[in-house]
């Protein structure tokens, strides 16, 4: 027997409709050499309890170079700290003049922002 189409208006069937997206191919970010990159080091307070963080902006680099820069830059200042998506690094405490002295010596060009 033939078997007939039938307009399903419900199922609950997941085999029934099967709808595939075409897959994107996404361009995989490159990171800036260091020479490129001004990075701006800005110490902060506010909203933390009292307590101070050094927080770096403005890295152009790829999520796992990022991590790798970040945990470099806390084993060197011996504190802790959180790199964030947008490219930022915090480092806990205020280590401003030695981490623009680390950066500095991997070549890139560092700034003080703020007070």
């Amino acid at each position: 027997m033939r078997r007939r189409k039938r307009n399903i208006v419900y199922s609950t069937a997941d085999d029934d409709f099967e709808v595939k997206k075409p897959e994107r191919r996404t361009a995989v970010p490159k990171s800036l050499p260091p020479a490129e990159q001004t990075i701006c080091i800005q110490r902060e307070k506010k909203g933390r309890g009292g307590k101070q963080v050094t927080v770096l902006r403005d890295f152009q680099l790829t999520e796992k170079d990022l991590a790798k820069l970040g945990k470099q830059l806390k084993k060197a200042c011996g504190s802790g700290g959180t790199v964030k998506e947008d490219g930022v690094i915090e480092i806990q405490g205020d280590h401003r003049d030695k981490i623009a002295e680390l950066l500095q010596k991997q070549g890139y060009t560092t700034k003080f922002v703020g007070g």
